[in-house]
């Protein structure tokens, strides 16, 4: 027991070698300078936060400013800068609050476009700004900028480690449900639905690939940081992490993010292969270290306050995922503690939303489009997630109160509209369920944490 303490336990300002910092600060600030330009290129920018008329905001962050069309791409211009100051390791902890607080704002400005490795990259972001990665193998470094050490503090590597770790794991726990393991859903459906490859195609529509996909993703995401974390076991985890994520890449339309997990995982990897990382780095650019080695640089924070914030911060990450235990029905169908909780590729859900806005004492009534509003994909979300579908209630609501408007050569008066909607939906291949009553009025209905009744009970 003496042992397996010890390995847990650790002197959390031990000196250790920075190079896993330096190799990461580099690979993250490539992966995003990357991520970044392609998001331009590719006309995201526009598609997804500047035709939209309406958004959809996080709740606690409806006070948050929407940009104008100029504003959002200065937001993406310092995206770019900040990958490159961190890539660079040049006025570092300027880029790397730069990039967290312009990333992190894109991320809150419209929930229609959450994906789990955009809270990735904000946490990752946010811990870079007070870790000192810039003290070996950058710019700051070798400019005097900062104090040039080859060690850090072993929690400067622990808590990326630890970060990765929460990812994995609790995906794997969430994989612990029966329509993953017993049904291989939704992986049956993309696999059906989604190959692209003409030989490998009517393999993928094999059951069996379904479910042997389901249960190894599950081990797989269970499993693999103990074996990264094990010196014996940790090669052949490595080419278990490419060929996980290569696989995820060429099957799903995930985005970098497999590269991104790729890469962050060779954190758990011995010094020295991030040394021969970075001596090629050095061969290649022709950089050199300072000559004279300082020492580190002694921090002015009390060991016991940088002790406070990190476990405030691990208690966190660990505590959220575990929200949805506050509230009754099935977490997939009401969709409470679902957001920020590493519920990775779980859910295949579609519906189909008719919004009603009516007033009761002009009797007026008009069937809403819901395309004059929302974007295809905005409009695919809204229609499965209830905190959604009431925020475009209440939008609604708004939109109509205290208007005239003439449908079919009719003048209908709205004074104090209410908005209903019949919503069905279905959940990972299941039959098309209600999923909202008409009888609702959901502009009467606030849009909190508390529990959804409003929902129809989800049936098997």
């Amino acid at each position: 027991m003496t042992g397996i303490r010890n390995r847990i336990r650790f002197n959390w300002f031990e000196q250790v070698s920075a190079a896993p910092l330096a190799v990461y600060r580099i690979g993250f600030g490539l992966l995003m300078l990357f991520s970044t330009l392609r998001f331009i290129a590719n006309g995201w920018v526009e598609a997804q936060y500047i035709s939209p008329s309406f958004h959809f905001s996080y709740y606690g962050f409806e006070w948050l400013p929407y940009p104008s069309p100029e504003g959002i791409y200065a937001l993406f211009i310092l995206m770019l800068i900040g990958s490159i100051l961190i890539l660079l390791g040049l006025f570092y902890r300027i880029g790397a609050t730069l990039f967290f607080l312009a990333f992190t704002y894109v991320e809150l400005l419209d929930k229609a476009n959450y994906l789990n490795h955009y809270y990735f990259v904000s946490l990752i972001a946010l811990l870079l700004i007070f870790i000192p990665a810039n003290r070996y193998f950058s710019l700051d470094a070798k400019l005097g900028l900062t104090k040039y050490s080859k060690t850090c503090s072993k929690w400067n590597i622990r808590i990326l480690q630890f970060q990765i770790a929460i990812v994995y794991i609790f995906a794997g726990i969430a994989k612990l449900e029966s329509d993953w393991l017993l049904e291989a859903q939704p992986l049956k459906y993309w696999l059906h639905t989604a190959h692209h490859w003409e030989f490998f195609g009517p393999i993928l529509k094999q059951d069996w690939v379904a479910y042997t996909f389901a249960w190894f993703g599950c081990i797989y995401d269970l499993t693999i940081v103990l074996f990264l974390a094990l010196k014996k076991t940790r090669k052949i985890a490595y080419v278990f992490v490419i060929i996980f994520h290569v696989t995820t890449w060429l099957l799903f339309p995930i985005g970098v993010f497999p590269w991104v997990m790729m890469f962050a995982t060779l954190i758990f990897f011995e010094p020295s292969l991030h040394e021969k990382i970075l001596n090629f780095l050095r061969v290649l650019f022709g950089h050199h270290s300072p000559a004279i080695r300082r020492h580190p640089n002694v921090s002015r924070i009390p060991r016991t306050v940088i002790k406070g914030a990190l476990a405030l911060y691990i208690f966190i990450q660990i505590a959220m995922p575990f929200r949805y235990l506050l509230y009754d029905g099935n977490l997939f169908w009401t969709e409470q503690g679902f957001r920020f909780s590493w519920r990775v590729m779980l859910m295949e859900k579609a519906g189909y939303a008719t919004f009603y806005v009516s007033d009761p004492d002009t009797h007026a009534e008009v069937e809403i489009k819901n395309c004059d509003y929302l974007t295809p994909n905005q409009e695919k979300m809204m229609s499965t997630q209830p905190d959604m579908i009431l925020q475009f209630a209440h939008y609604l609501e708004e939109e109509y109160k205290d208007t005239t408007v003439e449908r079919f050569g009719t003048q209908m008066t709205f004074t104090a509209p209410e908005v209903h909607a019949e919503v069905f939906v279905t959940l990972n291949s299941r039959p098309h369920q209600l999923y909202v009553d008409r009888e609702h009025n959901l502009a009467s209905i606030d849009n909190d944490l508390s529990e959804r009744d409003w929902l129809e009970a989800f049936k098997e």
